[in-house]
This record gives structure tokens, sequence and C-alpha cells, in this order.
């Protein structure tokens, strides 16, 4: 299993960084261009709350399920692949107050790539992208953040 780990301070209170995540909207804006995404369905998050939605990787489209566990606002939740490019895929969202205006966000994915040699090279290269896309989500959620 692969382990992922990405941690960064948003000038924002613990709760508003917990209902900023909660939004269903949040995933659109912490994709990184050039993905475009398409939902199908995205529930409010919950425990088993799905998230299914097409990550457009170019001309190629990856469909996605995610359900939400472990939901335990403001402190964070967790979302498991149950449909996608992976073998398995789980991300713990964590938030952290560290004052009253300060909150320390951790991102932690477990994945195993897929087992399929298509899906695999994907899911290896999704991986290999998760500096990028992590960075890009700490850049979004501090400008999103500030906007309020």
């Amino acid at each position: 299993m692969n382990i992922f780990r990405r941690s960064f301070r948003v000038s924002a209170p613990l709760e508003q960084v917990a209902e900023f995540h909660q939004d269903t909207r949040a995933l659109r804006l912490l994709t990184p261009p050039p993905v475009l995404v398409q939902f199908h369905r995205v529930n409010p998050m919950s425990n088993d709350s799905v998230a299914d939605f097409t990550l457009w990787i170019g001309p190629l489209p990856v469909r996605w399920v995610a359900r939400h566990s472990q939901v335990n606002m403001p402190a964070g939740f967790v979302d498991t692949q149950e449909r996608g490019p992976f073998e398995a895929w789980v991300h713990r969202h964590t938030f952290e107050a560290l004052g009253s205006s300060t909150t320390l966000v951790t991102d932690e994915v477990m994945a195993q790539p897929g087992k399929h040699p298509f899906w695999g090279l994907v899911s290896r290269m999704m991986w290999l992208q998760l500096p990028l896309m992590f960075a890009y989500r700490a850049w979004q959620t501090r400008r999103a953040l500030k906007k309020r």
C-alpha cells in the first residue's frame, strides 16, 4: 500500500475550513486543470454519502465513486473509492485548529494501483501527480477561504 501525506495551514477558523470541505461544490474547485469534473451524484456530507463523478483527463474519462465515512466535523472525514482506477484508495481529511484563526489541513491517501494493465498505468500516473494536485488544492483552499 502506498501512502501520501500533505499538510498545510489556512488562515481561517476550523469551522470555516470544515464547512468549505462539506460544500458539494468544493470538489470542482479543488480539481486542478486541465482535468474537468462531471458530476453524476454528490450527496451532502454524512456517513455513507456518495460522490459519483467522472474525471476527464484530456480525452480519457475516469469514473470515480467514493463513499464518505468517519464523518466527524469539524475534525474531518474519510472518503473511500468504491469504483475507480485504483485497486484501493482511502483518503483521510483531517482539520486541526492551531488557534482561533488558523487551521492545519492534513490529507493522507493510502492507495494500491489498479491490477488491470491499462487502469494500473492510469492509477500509477495519477499517483505520481498527487504532490502537484495537493499543492493546487492547498492554494485553492486558501484562496477560497480568503474571500469569505
